[in-house]
Order: C-alpha cells, then sequence, then structure tokens
C-alpha cells in the first residue's frame, strides 16, 4: 500500500502488545481461573462466563488488570453458586497480583523505532488500562525519555481521539496512530481523518476482535513495528 505521511507531526503509540507483552499474561490468568473453578464447570463455560463478567464490568470498572481481579472473582461466586472458599479467592486474587507484578518484556526492536522517529516526530504514548498499572509498566519499560505525552484514555473511542488531540492541540492531519487492536487503534482513527498503522499481536482479546473488509479503510499494515522505519523518516 502506498501511503504519504509528509504531513506527520506527531506519531502515538499503543502501550499494551504494541511496545510490549500484555494480552499473554491474560491468557496465562484465564488458564489458572480455569482450573481453580473446574470441579464446578467446563474449562469451555467457565471461559464464556468471565468474558461475559468482563464486559458486563466494563462501564464500572473500565480496562485492565483490577477489573479483570474482580471479574474473576464475581465470575467464581455466579459458578460455584457462591460456594467457592475462601481459599480459592485469595488464590484468585493472587492471580491478578501476580499479573501486576510482571517484568515488562519488550516487543522486538522498539527501542530502536522510539530512538529513531524521536529525532524527527513528537512521540505520544495512548492506550487503555488501569492508571497505576500502566505509568508503573511505562517506568519499567525505560521509554519514557522517547515521549513527550503520556494518556491512559477510559476507551478509544472516536469521541476520546478527538477530544485528545484538540487538549494537545494536534492537527488531525498531522497524526499517525501506530497499535495492535484495529478496533481501538486504527479504525477511530481512520474515521476522524488520521492516518493509523495496524501491527498485528499474535494474541488478541476478543473484545478487541473486529472483521472489516480492508478495502473499505485506508491504513497501513505491517508484519513488525521496525517495518515503520520504511515509511517514516
Amino acid at each position: 500500500m502506498e501511503v504519504d505521511y509528509s504531513n506527520i507531526k506527531v506519531v502515538g503509540f499503543d502501550a499494551d502488545d504494541t511496545l510490549w507483552v500484555n494480552e499473554t499474561y491474560f491468557r496465562e490468568a484465564e488458564t489458572k481461573f480455569g482450573k481453580l473453578l473446574e470441579g464446578y464447570e467446563t474449562m469451555n463455560t467457565i471461559d464464556q462466563e468471565l468474558f461475559r463478567m468482563e464486559i458486563k464490568n466494563l462501564e464500572l470498572y473500565g480496562y485492565g488488570v483490577k477489573g479483570f481481579m474482580l471479574s474473576m472473582v464475581e465470575s467464581a461466586l455466579e459458578l460455584s453458586n457462591n460456594r467457592v472458599s475462601q481459599a480459592t479467592i485469595g488464590e484468585i486474587l493472587n492471580i491478578g497480583k501476580e499479573m501486576l507484578r510482571q517484568p515488562v518484556e519488550l516487543l522486538d526492536g522498539v527501542r530502536e523505532v522510539l530512538r529513531k522517529l524521536s529525532v524527527n516526530y513528537r512521540l505520544i504514548v495512548l492506550t487503555k488500562g488501569d492508571l497505576l498499572d500502566q505509568e508503573r509498566k511505562l517506568e519499567r519499560s525505560g521509554l519514557s525519555e522517547f515521549f513527550q505525552h503520556v494518556e491512559v484514555l477510559s476507551d478509544k473511542k472516536e469521541e476520546n481521539y478527538l477530544h485528545l488531540l484538540n487538549h494537545l492541540q494536534i492537527d488531525v492531519n498531522e497524526f499517525l496512530m501506530i497499535g495492535n487492536s484495529l478496533k481501538s487503534d486504527v479504525l477511530p482513527l481512520v474515521n476522524i481523518g488520521a492516518q493509523a498503522v495496524h501491527v498485528p499481536f499474535h494474541t488478541t482479546w476478543q473484545h478487541e476482535e473486529v472483521k472489516v473488509d480492508e478495502d473499505d479503510y485506508k491504513y497501513l499494515k505491517i508484519n513488525r513495528l521496525t517495518d515503520i522505519l520504511g515509511y517514516l523518516k
């Protein structure tokens, strides 16, 4: 696909599964949760119930590990008809705490890309999730020096992007967003007239999955983050 990024002055990066590994830890946590509750239901039913509970609770808790922890606890109570033991609840909480303590594993080429792009572009982070957790991960990542602004959004819809770009005085025609989620990092930007780049991660939360006809949307898809250096100088 031919793209023209000559007008771009600001590049936004998603964080989880774009800069560092994240969704993998959620999949591992779901497996651990399923094993704790397998005495009450099948693994498939447990997975479905947990996902249903997460979506139900998004409006209350938002995105991130803490909301996921609470959804696991609530799901355990429902799946067990309130018979789950206090010890099991404690183990569920420990699953979440382990997630919060995970080391930050940068994806291949991230530091190289940020170092090179920071010379000619203003770089910002736009991510969803729990504020404290995202701040902690950014600090542990050692990438803070490359970003002029970090924003943890409650959601990534068109109105969220428009409000933030206006607040930061960024012209939509001069903005490029890079991320792993079509639903959150690409399509909303295309819809408001900005540019976007899709860098798929090998694991995607089903809530972020969306099927689109790529011919209907103008965005660049690359296999790895370092490929962007062939388009931005």
